[in-house]
């Protein structure tokens, strides 16, 4: 073991960061990885290809894609290839930010418009990979909180139709859809509360699971997709054809921006937790990392990747900060991603357990952005800001027919909720400008004169009465 393993500091972790664990303590801990990050991993092509209506076929081949290319991007951010990587125990894998306008560019140009869309985008983040410091000023944690609560509220429609058996389906909002879709709720939220250690951070994938056996013995769950699929298959790259319209790159812009601000976030968290120097040139590797694996996604057929959050908790947890450990993990997704199967299996997981995790998983992302929101002083110009981005974000999401009088290009832009309340956020926090500390007192004072006031008339009328 290397020096890594400070036994002095808060985590007294057991591998540090360069350590090399027995490789069955390699292959038992990357599974953990694994088991940790999956929810996530296969949610957003379930997400995509529900919403867009893709056949078995096509959203299998999305899924098996997702997989294999989250195992990509994993190796590649862990072990490091030259220039990229930060080697850091991190776990990649798509994220909710580019559901929406996966959809929106989807709906209009299919799957090849957002892969040509992923492909484009992710040049985005080599640029950004040598402007870390710079582009953080943009996204301050009113900016970001902002964004990541409309992530989760403009999703949650989505869990909702799940729950009801899936848009389309004969028996949408049937008691049996909206109980099992309750049922499993409400275990993923016990599973969670009171759960211990890892069983409590893979409550989502238990709750799936069980709901999953459930929908089985109820005759729900039909196995055809899966006998017809193979054990193993190698993809075919850009199978389904590539558009790379600079149109729909444009509805991506804003979600590589936040998950290239979010990678930061989460590799300096990595480098705390794991005792490790959190340097600029590491952190830009990082973000280029993310580039390189968004393009590699794209090229399998996938969605752009960037860093998986919740396997942070795991090294403070277990104790482990082995980068290898984390190279293992993205070899077993490799080694996944060839079996469309395992694919196969996963996509016919009836839409009422989706639903029932879904509900939890899009409201603790919108939860998350108000975390966020309540280290943020909520002064007038803030709280403005806040406003208008969440009313322009959501009123796009549920009033789409509003700006169907736009330009296709800039209707491709803002389709997508998300995009828009980015774009309004960024612009507000540059436009309006930033409370002086003498305008914020003279606010309190204001404010507290008031109350004054307010108590000086409460006691005038109370010694009236008195004295009457």
């Amino acid at each position: 073991m290397d020096n890594t393993n400070n036994s002095n500091g808060s985590y007294n972790l057991m591998y540090g960061i360069n350590d090399n664990p027995k490789l069955t303590e390699k292959i038992i801990l990357g599974f953990q990885n694994i088991f940790a990050a999956f929810g996530g991993i296969i949610a957003v092509p379930l997400v995509v290809s529900g919403a867009l209506g893709f056949d078995g076929a096509t959203s299998t081949a999305l899924l098996s894609a997702s997989i294999l290319a989250s195992g990509i991007a994993t190796v590649l951010q862990a072990k490091g290839v030259g220039r990229v990587g930060s080697k850091l125990p991190c776990v990649m894998g798509t994220d909710f930010t580019f559901v929406a306008p996966s959809i929106a560019v989807g709906s209009v140009a299919g799957l090849p418009g957002i892969i040509g869309a992923t492909i484009l985008g992710s040049l985005l983040e080599f640029i950004l990979s040598f402007f870390i410091r710079p582009i953080m000023k943009f996204f301050p944690p009113l900016v970001i909180g902002t964004v990541v609560c409309l992530i989760g509220l403009t999703l949650l429609p989505v869990s909702m139709d799940w729950a009801a058996g899936g848009v389309g389906s004969s028996d949408y909002g049937s008691l049996r859809n909206v109980s099992i879709a309750l049922f499993v709720m409400i275990i993923t939220l016990l599973i969670n509360r009171y759960g211990k250690g890892l069983v409590s951070s893979a409550a989502i994938l238990i709750g799936m699971g069980i709901g999953y056996v459930l929908c089985i013995g109820l005759g729900m769950v039909d196995f055809t997709l899966v006998k017809e699929s193979s054990f193993f298959a190698i993809p075919k790259i850009l199978e389904y054809g590539v558009n790379f319209n600079p149109a729909y790159a444009l509805a991506f812009i804003p979600a590589y921006f936040v998950t290239t601000v979010e990678t930061v976030g989460c590799l300096s968290t990595i480098c705390e937790v794991s005792k490790v120097d959190s340097s600029k040139d590491r952190l830009s590797r990082g973000v280029l990392a993310d580039g390189v694996g968004s393009m590699a996604a794209g090229l399998v057929g996938s969605f752009p990747n960037t860093t998986f959050s919740q396997n942070v908790g795991l090294i403070p947890l277990t104790r482990n900060a082995s980068r290898s450990v984390a190279t293992m993990a993205g070899i077993l997704l490799i080694l996944l991603g060839f079996s469309p199967k395992f694919a196969a299996f996963i996509n016919i997981m009836p839409q009422p357990v989706l639903g029932g995790v879904g509900i939890v998983m899009f409201g603790t992302i919108a939860a998350a952005g108000i975390k966020t929101l309540s280290k943020v002083n909520i002064n007038n110009r803030n709280l403005l800001i806040i406003a208008t981005s969440l009313g322009l974000g959501l009123g796009v999401t549920f009033r789409p027919e509003l700006i169907s009088g736009l330009p296709e290009g800039l209707k491709m832009v803002f389709s997508s909720g998300i995009t828009t309340g980015t774009i309004t956020a960024l612009l507000l926090n540059i436009i309006l400008k930033e409370e002086s500390v003498k305008e914020e007192e003279s606010e309190i004072v204001k404010v507290e004169e008031e109350v004054l006031k307010e108590k000086s008339k409460s006691l005038d009328i109370n010694e009236r009465e008195v004295t009457a």
